[in-house]
């Protein structure tokens, strides 16, 4: 723990590439933004629109983190173990949803469920030429669009996308399409960072807020399994005293 404060103070990491690590330490933050204001409504009652420029990235901000994480599986060497590691947060993740929120919030196969899949599987096709992985992550996503479109009378499958009519979730990340995305994202990083190194070489990595968001990249998965039990906690703090 002592080593995750001191990196937040550090300068730029070696051997890493820091805008892969700016980019998904803003991901990341945009996502705690919005879990805060989800929150604010869900059990606070608290009624307010949120802005279109959010609306959109709620939607469409995991794929594009899902894209990055393609990109980091081509550059790390050990995904297995961090597939691992990941694999293990899920569970944890589905374990504590299921013992404290409502049906309907709990998260069974969530973002951290589709990127333990998508590093641990990412060894059977890595070998292939980035063109190869592309024209199969492009196939995958198209096929978890269709499944989009119909429903199955199984409760089992939904890993895959597909669901009943009735299924609902907190977090749903499902193998399709998402995977195609994390494919097309490795195919794209063998291309764009076959030599390993960064694109913006004449930009000063060690710049405050590119360190910060960074340093919350890096350590994208403890802020993640932290940050709601933190913000859930300030608010049913808030609220307590406020009824004294």
């Amino acid at each position: 723990m002592k080593e995750f404060f001191k990196g937040l103070f550090s300068k730029k990491q070696l051997n890493r590439i820091w805008e892969l690590d700016a980019f998904r330490g803003i991901c990341l933050i945009c996502m705690v933004i919005i879990h805060v204001l989800f929150d604010m409504q869900q059990f606070f009652g608290l009624k307010f629109s949120v802005p279109i420029w959010l609306q959109y990235l709620q939607e469409y901000g995991g794929i594009f983190f899902i894209l990055l994480s393609g990109i980091c599986v081509t550059l790390g060497h050990h995904n297995i173990r961090r597939g691992l590691i990941v694999a293990a947060a899920a569970v944890l993740v589905t374990v504590s949803t299921i013992l404290t929120v409502p049906d309907y919030l709990r998260i069974y196969f969530g973002i951290l469920h589709l990127l333990a899949f998508s590093m641990l599987t990412y060894s059977f096709y890595r070998k292939l030429p980035w063109w190869a992985i592309i024209a199969i992550g492009t196939g995958f996503a198209a096929l978890g669009f269709y499944f989009k479109t119909i429903t199955v009378s199984t409760p089992y499958l939904f890993p895959l996308g597909l669901v009943t009519a009735d299924f609902c979730a907190g977090d749903f990340f499902p193998v399709f399409p998402n995977v195609g995305f994390f494919m097309i994202g490795a195919g794209l990083g063998k291309i764009i960072y076959k030599d390993k190194e960064t694109l913006f070489k004449k930009v000063d990595p060690d710049f405050f807020l590119i360190r910060f968001f960074a340093f919350c990249g890096r350590h994208s998965l403890l802020i993640y399994l932290l940050h709601q039990p933190l913000v859930l906690g300030v608010f049913y703090g808030v609220k307590f005293i406020s009824a004294l």
